[in-house]
Formats: C-alpha cells, structure tokens, sequence
C-alpha cells in the first residue's frame, strides 16, 4: 500500500515527539527487549499512524489517553482499528494509565498476544 509523502512526514514528527505513556512502553519495547521482538515506533498503516508495531507478529499497539474518551472519539477509534485489521494487521489497545500503573502487565499481555 502506498503511504503519501503527507502521512510519512507526519509519523517522523510523532516520533520526536512521543507521549509519556509511549515514551515509557518504547524503553521497553525499543532494541528487541521484548523476548527479542522487532517494535517500530508511529508506523503508518494507510492514512493512519500506529503507535508501535511489531511487523512479524502483524501486531498494532494502539496507547489511549483523555482524547479517547468521548463516544465519539470511541467511534473514530473503532473505524480505526477496523481499518487496520482490515490491512491484516491486529490490534490490541491499551490506556496510558495503565502503562503508568502496570506496566509489567502491559508488556506480558502484548507478548502473550504475540505468542498466540
């Protein structure tokens, strides 16, 4: 699939500028720490951008904070997520305070994801 030059550009500039909650998930998913799989960080999957990505598992992981909350920003996310599962990818959500509070078990349900 062809990612335009607007999308591309758009997921270098995330990637300099990553949230808390992804900051701390890619210091742990960053150089293969996760039982040695590959994590790329803003990944452009269409006219989306994934938060992380592990390409050989064909795993999306989406981090959610306060501008997930409305119905209609829980809409948008469930087009989204559609949208790329359609693409053969799978998707698996989780919300900033978890990464603060659990971030053991966010990392274990991803690798268990994976594993599957």
């Amino acid at each position: 699939m062809k990612i335009k030059y607007r999308t591309r550009q758009r997921a270098r500039d995330l990637r300099d500028n990553l949230t808390d909650g992804e900051t701390i998930l890619w210091s742990r998913l960053q150089r293969k720490q996760l039982h040695g799989y590959r994590f790329q960080r803003q990944l452009p999957v269409g006219h989306f951008i994934a938060d992380f990505a592990c390409r050989s598992a064909k795993l999306i992981i989406e981090l959610d904070g306060a501008t997930h909350s409305t119905a209609e920003e829980r809409d948008a996310d469930a087009k989204r997520t559609a949208y790329i599962e359609a693409q053969g990818w799978s998707v698996i959500r989780f919300w900033n305070a978890d990464v603060y509070d659990n971030l053991d078990g966010v990392l274990n349900s991803i690798l268990m994801r994976i594993q599957r």
